[in-house]
């Protein structure tokens, strides 16, 4: 780049840069002093102040720069050799505006001359008046000049004067409203509002039919007032999708003027230039030249001096209009620095010491082209919310860099707060090469290397835009980004790093984000995985599946020699003693163990259940997801879920098409056999869910659920009969497996035999499965007992996960049938090396472990059928409360709310009800006599009302009567199947729901949580959009957090690892937050975490509730400017409510909704935060 007059040898030798070593030229009369400049304050802030130091530091001119109180922090102070306050009490914009402080600090600092940068005063002929009459120069035109060019009207004029075509508008600035409805009657819509002095798209609003009128002409005019400090209009007529060129020119004091081409500025939103590109992309050459001509002859025709623009739109037709003179620097000049090699601040140093454009080597026929460049201006917005600006500490910032990237920025680093006060800039991104593709190639790699967090960024976007076929080989005009929705088609940024810092800070602040039942720790031992063979797995009864299907595979499981073994570890077995809290993580450490060491499992129990909504809840992450990586792993082993019947895996009915959407996707996702059951053993359920597994091609094992004691003559309500019968009913609906789930652990020895004999009996071609829980002790016996009668498969857990409520041990089950008829196959090395694995990672979760509170099983569960994992939160809930010593009375009510509802076949949801009556019955110290006399009168938990009205289904033998009538009254009660009722769920509309909400990257999966948990989905999604694939961590740092000076590290893909180390935990700040520093991959990163317990005492303002229908919040930090409503005004939805200003623009807040004004809760003046609480509307 051309530079002019570089000091050689620092700055000691000033004088000699001041030396005018070139003849004066001899083509000018007028005659000029020279006058170096020693010093210049920059009247500005940000990016253009530093850029404009930079030129005089490389010139030895000394720099002054200027700051408002609330730019204390920024960088332009920094970067000069002296620095000084004005405005102090201004507001932030005004300070900038405040001639009379910038004038007394150039005159008490020896200031020569002032830059006024571009924006606040720089197109203000009283600023340069001042200055004048100051005696320090001004950087630009003379006042004069700058007069006549910043009123708008008067430079319309003065082009008419050179000939120069412009747009019909008025010929002064109107001073009311009514003169633009006279303007718009004589011309038509559209028009277009302009602040009469001053640019940038301020001020500046399209009026395109009458009763938008009023409204675009006060918002114009406020804003232009309070950008400009002053708020005068003029009005043109508005031209459809015209190209917006400008012409960059120079002049000196000499007369001399010439232009250094022209830019494209066409890619506006907002009446602001987004992207810019010099030389103009396919140009008319003719066009070119008279666009040039134009803006040269206006120059020289006002005997303009120093750097401008001319500024015209070029309509469809190739006809140009001038529009504005911007007497001053431009954002986008550099684009033309980098086709020129023309410094133009340097220029303008030199012009206004005195020196010619000849002196200076700029003679028009010695400026050419050189390639092309593109300016992209990354801004603190957010595109997808109509580019509003976005404000915040900038927590992580990198740049991208490299050949042909020049960047200009000013407060674009780690720590740096971006402010609602000022322009939402952030930086420059300048690209050149030797044509459009191969600058917009530098410029698209340059902006994926960027990394800034903390704050939105219109990044995505301008990708978007770089990629576009229409931007790369056609022409672009000023509607472009209106007519291409497809830029809007935003790629989320990842940014897993910073929020998972974020996560980890807030542990480290507030605790856990899952609630801890116990107060024990994690243990800080690391499980150790046992040895893996390198290779594929062995061939397991998955493949069988593959290969022949679901009745193949059951004829396989039939024709199996010895007992197959279904593992329930990665499921009901951490439900039943770890409160179903086991990770990911951890499963997927020993998954590829499981498939090389059991490949002859029957199946593996891994999903459905309860597992899948405390994935979400409780754990934060997506069991999907778990499906999908578990499946990656273990390829060779069936793996099985429990299916609620007609209540899928969710706690309430659902329509049926969602049943069998959900069926199909899990089958998709690697789901094998689906055990489909119901809490009431009641057939229509059942039947339901059988026919979405087999229509979705699972293996469809149909399950009864047992109580009783088929072996005791005295309990003939769940008779051998009553089983068999039932079991008929679901060979006949097509079962291809038939299950026993025994999930309170009632089967003994001797009923075993009884019952799988007689199924084995009545169904010797049918495979039996069998289900039970260990909470008595005599779950290997039973299982042994059911074997010999002729079960296929029994199921267990791993030794140190069995036992107490879960299921019975593998190690004992495979040790006792080894050697026999039953013999598992199974290798008892790799299971003691399996359970040691889980021995050590249970203890990980011993905030969970049911051994805290419960240290054996028992055999009353026999009297009180308390299915396994309902036993261990019973007990949890008793002890939490501080009623562990009454746990035998909450068992003994729980016998007499049973009998209650009739003696019920009891497993989620019907043991709920059970447990809800029973403590229930606890709380109010009421007996069975005294519920049953009293039923009309007391107010029963909501599960046992909805139970009685049918909302579960029937139960055998039919409803408790009186008990029933006497708690429903009038309610109404539901007949036969309570979901047949429902109507289809559409899932489009869901899916579209959910992108509105969420982005676009919802998958089915997602669909289907959302489906069955539609608030647990909600809250997981916010969730994971704030702290990232939690997922990733290692369980101890996941629920404890690590400790200070600790180093770990975190996989988030292959390849992909984070090395972290925690360094420090802040104080408390103003706002509640504590900073808390880490060390990410060798780098300095920290985060502000709200102090949960803290910020309680603490006022802050209210946040809109997105869950909450007709909270209105502030959709950007900002200031109120005007309420247009009071409490209880009746508003329509679109109408406007207020109006919010944040960096110099304006935004009317509109009411999402029709509805009455509840409550107001903002003023004018008052300043907001992102979503903080405007009203209420209530329809």
């Amino acid at each position: 780049m051309l530079r002019f007059a570089v000091v050689r040898g620092g700055l000691g030798l000033l004088a000699v840069r001041r030396a005018s070593r070139l003849s004066r030229s001899s083509h000018s009369s007028v005659q000029t002093e020279y006058k170096p400049i020693k010093k210049v304050m920059v009247a500005n802030r940000g990016e253009i102040a530093i850029r404009v130091f930079r030129a005089c530091t490389e010139l030895g001119i000394r720099t002054v720069a200027v700051y408002s109180e609330q730019d204390t922090g920024q960088m332009h102070r920094q970067k000069a050799d002296e620095a000084y306050l004005i405005g102090k009490g201004l507001p932030p914009v005004a300070a900038y505006l405040h001639i009379p402080d910038i004038i007394k600090v150039a005159k008490d600092n020896n200031v020569d001359a002032i830059h006024p940068g571009y924006g606040f005063l720089s197109e203000r002929s009283d600023f340069a008046q001042a200055c004048a009459d100051a005696g320090v120069r001004f950087v630009g035109p003379t006042p004069d000049t700058v007069r006549k060019m910043g009123d708008k009207v008067e430079a319309r004029s003065l082009a008419i004067s050179a000939g120069v075509p412009v747009v019909p508008g008025t010929d002064s600035p109107i001073s009311c409203l009514q003169e633009a409805q006279a303007f718009a009657q004589t011309y038509g819509f559209p028009i277009i509002f302009k602040a009469a002095y001053g640019g940038g798209g301020r001020g500046m609003r399209v009026v395109r039919e009458y009763e938008e009128l009023e409204e675009n002409y006060q918002r114009a005019y406020s804003e232009a007032l309070t950008a400009f400090g002053n708020g005068a209009l003029f009005v043109e007529k508005f031209i459809e999708k015209p190209r917006h060129i400008e012409v960059q020119i120079l002049g000196d004091k000499y007369g001399n003027v010439i232009h250094l081409y022209e830019r494209d500025c066409s890619i506006q939103r907002r009446h602001q230039k987004v992207v810019e590109i010099a030389p103009g992309f396919q140009l008319d050459p003719h066009l070119r030249d008279r666009l040039h001509s134009d803006a040269v002859n206006l120059a020289k025709q006002v005997g303009y001096e120093n750097a401008g623009t001319v500024e015209f739109l070029v309509d469809k037709h190739g006809k140009h209009y001038f529009i504005e003179v911007n007497s001053r620097l431009q954002v986008e000049h550099t684009v033309t620095e980098e086709i020129t090699d023309v410094d133009l601040v340097h220029a303008q140093l030199h012009v206004c010491e005195g020196r010619s454009l000849p002196e200076l080597g700029l003679k028009q026929d010695k400026v050419r082209v050189n390639g092309c460049a593109i300016q992209c201006r990354v801004t603190t917005e957010d595109p997808a919310r109509g580019f509003q600006p976005d404000t915040g500490r900038i927590e992580v910032f990198r740049s991208g860099e490299g050949m042909g990237i020049r960047l200009d920025s000013a407060s674009a680093f780690q720590g740096a707060i971006i402010s609602p006060h000022y322009d939402s800039l952030l930086v420059k991104v300048i690209a050149s090469g030797k044509d459009l593709n191969t600058a917009a190639s530098k410029m698209s790699r340059a902006l994926a290397e960027f990394r800034v967090r903390g704050v939105k960024t219109n990044i995505p976007f301008l990708q978007n835009v770089l990629s576009n076929n229409q931007f790369l080989h056609s022409t672009v005009d000023t509607q472009f980004i209106d007519e291409n929705p497809e830029l809007f088609n935003l790629k989320p940024t990842q940014n897993r790093a910073q929020k998972l810092l974020h996560y980890l800070g807030h542990v480290m602040v507030n605790g856990p984000t899952t609630p801890i039942p116990v107060k024990a720790k994690p243990s800080s031992t690391d499980p150790v995985v046992p040895h893996v063979s390198m290779g594929d797995p062995p061939v397991g009864f998955r493949d069988v599946l593959l290969r022949d299907g679901p009745e193949g595979f059951a004829k396989a499981v039939r024709a199996h020699q010895g007992l197959l073994l279904m593992d329930t570890t990665f499921r009901d077995a951490h439900q039943s003693l770890l409160a179903t809290r086991v990770r990911t993580h951890d499963l997927k450490k020993i998954s590829p163990f499981v498939s090389h060491s059991f490949s002859n499992l029957f199946s593996l129990e891994n999903w459905g259940g309860a597992t899948f909504d405390v994935a979400m809840r409780f754990l934060s992450e997506c069991p999907w997801k778990r499906l999908q990586e578990l499946r990656a792993l273990i390829p060779n082993v069936p793996f099985q879920m429990l299916l609620r019947g007609a209540n899928a895996v969710g706690y309430t009915n659902y329509p049926d098409n969602a049943v069998f959407k959900f069926c199909e996707v899990a089958k998709e996702n690697g789901m094998d056999i689906f055990r489909v059951f119901d809490s009431l053993n009641y057939l229509p359920n059942m039947l339901l869910g059988m026919e979405a597994a087999g229509a979705a091609g699972g293996v469809v094992e149909a399950a009864i659920s047992y109580t009783g004691d088929v072996s005791d003559p005295m309990r003939q309500k769940y008779s051998l009969d009553y089983y068999v019968n039932l079991a008929d009913e679901l060979v006949k609906a097509g079962t291809h497996i038939l299950c026993i789930k025994d999930m309170a652990g009632l089967l003994k020895p001797q009923s075993s035999q009884l019952l799988i004999g007689a199924l084995r009996d009545r169904f010797p071609d049918v495979p039996i499965h069998v289900h039970t829980h260990d909470t008595a002790g005599a779950g290997v016996a039973a299982m042994l007992a059911c074997a010999e009668a002729g079960a296929d498969v029994v199921d267990v857990a791993v030794d140190s996960m069995a036992g107490m409520t879960s299921q019975p041990s593998m190690g004992a089950i495979v040790a006792c049938a080894k050697g026999t008829k039953l013999d598992t196959g199974i290798a008892l090395e790799k299971v003691f090396d399996y359970s040691e694995y889980w021995e050590v990672t249970r203890g990980l979760y011993a905030p969970f472990d049911c051994t805290a509170t419960m240290k054996s099983g028992n055999a009353d569960v026999y009297e009180n059928e308390i299915p396994g994992g309902q036993y261990t939160n019973l007990h949890f809930q008793a002890h939490s409360m501080g009623l562990g010593n009454k746990f035998k009375e909450v068992k003994k009510a729980y016998v007499e709310a049973n009998k209650l509802l009739g003696d019920l076949i009891k497993v989620t949801p019907s043991s709920k009800i059970v447990g809800d009556l029973a403590q229930f019955m606890v709380q109010n110290s009421l007996t069975r006599q005294e519920v049953e006399d009293k039923a009309d009168e007391l107010s029963f938990p909501q599960s046992v009302v909805e139970f009685l009205q049918g909302h579960v289904g029937i139960p055998h033998g039919g409803f408790p009567e009186p008990f029933r009538s006497k708690v429903l009254k009038s309610l109404p009660r539901i007949e036969g199947r309570p979901g047949a009722s429902l109507p289809s769920m559409d899932f489009k509309a869901l899916e579209a729901g959910l992108r509105e909400a969420h982005g676009d990257d919802i998958t089915p999966e997602d669909v289907m949580s959302a489906a069955m948990y539609p608030k647990v989905f909600q809250e997981f999604k916010e969730f994971t959009a704030n702290f990232g694939p939690v997922d990733c961590l290692s369980t101890r740092l996941f629920l404890d957090g690590p400790k200070i000076a600790e180093e770990f590290e975190v996989e988030l893909e292959r390849g992909k690892t984070l090395h972290i180390k925690a360094l420090a935990l802040g104080d408390l700040n103003k706002n509640g937050q504590r900073e808390v520093f880490f060390e990410l991959n060798g780098q300095l990163r920290s985060v502000l975490v709200k102090d949960t317990v803290a910020m309680k005492e603490m006022k802050f303002h209210p946040k809109a509730q997105k869950s909450i229908k007709g909270q209105v919040g502030a959709p950007m930090p900002g200031k109120v400017l005007e309420v247009k409503v009071k409490t209880g005004s009746k508003v329509e939805k679109g109408q406007p409510l207020c109006v919010l200003s944040a960096m110099k623009m304006e935004t009317v807040v509109n009411s999402p909704m029709a509805g009455t004004i509840k409550a107001i809760h903002v003023s004018p003046e008052s300043s907001l935060e992102g979503d903080d609480l405007i009203l209420e509307i209530e329809e």
